[in-house]
């Protein structure tokens, strides 16, 4: 299959003159549209969506709008622009020249940092593919194929890594990353949370804004890496993850927005009462936060890491903004508290904070994660409704590290089994919460028009207007 790697692909990798990374495209991209014609957004291909496409990492290179069918979108490979003077400014060996090329003693750990990353960025549109069916409104299903295509697009990127830099164990790499599909019990995603289903779009809401929160750091994390491949890459996909994160936030506050708006002019509070109007409760708004905010903290792994720490410390992966801290950069001397069970109670010890840096990093999401939820709660402050969202404590429903498994209540009190049991379904979502928020979803496709359960977004993709036609059915 020939390609146009002028037109067809954008990028600013030299792809054109690369003759060994264009045979393994051109091997890999049928393999690539097959899966998103089997596994991306079901019964669209035919679709014009009005997308954003990068064509290069110049600031008016890399939002240009236009109507373009999927899987005719120029998923391109781009890398921020190379500092030539670029310095490795954490680990063992500061001060050093960055790596252009992936060094033998960390090959295989960078590999495995890249497809972890990978992994994860087809997981999401598979998960996701079915939403297409219920979308509120012709804004929200077409932020939804951004969001999608998007992804696409950072699979490309750590396939780039993978076909440039790793050879054929790179390329084995690449093709696994298209064999595994979010869910399988034969071949499922690497992560658990990319495992789960999205089944209507209040957990898509819930998603993108703590999932994609979770690449936030990480992909900051990554884009502090003395492989300057990787951190340059990186860079750039945090341009694009900015959006998937507004899409989560805004539709949250939206939700909360029409919710607010039926309590308030019907007089209304009791969550049977808020259902029957045909909006969602905040109760069960809660329960969503709790189930995604618990999953999504344990995507940062293990509290005590000794991976972490060889990662760190080879200049592989660096903390959220790792150039702005003022430590020596090296922390081996340096202590970190995590919470573990002594004696029935939650308590902080102390430990090297080396071993410590996923719990480093899942705090760091945290705090921006509570930022967020109490704009969430401005939402309803300014509608004159007392009720006030949050996130459970960190302990709550944990499947990895320390707590794994431990019964903690969302104010962070252990419980015995029995109590966990008796009470999990005013915390976590029933099936009948899922139920009735899948009763709410029905497609709406006409420009301008919304679900009664969803507020319109105050401004339109791109300023256009709200009753924009942003998708052409054809």
């Amino acid at each position: 299959m020939s390609i146009n790697y002028l037109d067809r692909i954008p990028n600013n990798v030299n792809l054109s003159e690369d003759r060994t990374l264009q045979r393994a495209l051109e091997h890999w991209q049928p393999n690539y549209l097959k899966w998103w014609q089997e596994m991306g957004p079901e019964s669209s291909q035919a679709h014009e969506v009005y997308l954003r496409t990068a064509v290069s990492v110049q600031p008016d290179g890399w939002a240009h709008f236009g109507h373009v069918r999927m899987p005719d979108y120029r998923w391109g490979i781009f890398l921020a622009p190379q500092d030539g003077q670029r310095k490795m400014h954490f680990g063992d060996h500061i001060g050093k020249d960055v790596w252009q090329e992936a060094p033998g003693e960390h090959r295989a750990n960078l590999r495995r940092i890249i497809v972890t990353q990978g992994d994860t960025e087809p997981a999401s549109v598979e998960q996701q593919r079915h939403l297409g069916h219920t979308a509120p409104s012709q804004y929200d299903l077409r932020n939804l194929f951004q969001v999608n295509v998007e992804e696409g697009r950072h699979l490309w990127a750590m396939v780039y890594l993978l076909h440039r830099y790793f050879g054929r164990d790179g390329r084995e790499e690449a093709d696994a990353l298209l064999e595994r599909n979010s869910g399988d019990e034969d071949s499922p995603r690497i992560l658990g949370a990319f495992n789960e289903k999205t089944p209507d779009w209040l957990a898509f809401y819930m998603f993108t804004y703590f999932t994609d929160r979770d690449g936030k750091f990480q992909l900051s994390a990554l884009s502090e890496s003395c492989f300057d491949p990787l951190a340059r890459t990186t860079k750039f996909m945090l341009t694009e993850e900015a959006h998937h994160m507004f899409v989560g936030e805004s539709g949250v506050s939206r939700v909360l927005q029409r919710t607010a708006e039926v309590m308030r002019q019907r007089g209304i509070e009791a969550p049977d009462q808020v259902r029957a109007a045909g909006v969602i409760d905040l109760q069960t708004i809660q329960r969503y936060i709790n189930f995604h905010y618990s999953v999504t903290i344990d995507l940062f792994g293990a509290d005590q890491s000794s991976n972490a720490a060889t990662f760190y410390s080879s200049g592989l992966k660096g903390r959220y903004e790792e150039s702005k801290r003022t430590d020596d950069h090296q922390l081996k001397d340096r202590a970190y508290s995590i919470l573990t069970v002594t004696n029935g109670e939650l308590k902080e010890v102390e430990v090297p904070m080396l071993n410590a840096l996923n719990e480093v990093l899942r705090d760091d999401f945290i705090r921006d994660t509570v930022a967020g939820v109490g704009r969430w709660n401005r939402v309803l402050e300014k509608n004159g409704i007392d009720f006030r969202l949050q996130v459970p404590h960190k302990a709550f429903n944990r499947q990895i590290g320390t707590l794994a498994g431990v019964r903690v209540s969302p104010e962070g009190i252990i419980l015995s089994e029995e109590q966990w049991q008796a009470h999990q379904d005013e915390w976590l979502p029933t099936a009948e919460d899922r139920a009735f928020v899948g009763s709410l979803m029905g497609r709406v496709t006409e420009p301008g028009q919304f679900a009664n359960w969803i507020a319109p977004p105050v401004i339109g993709i791109n300023r256009q207007p709200i009753n924009f036609d942003y998708i052409r059915f054809n």
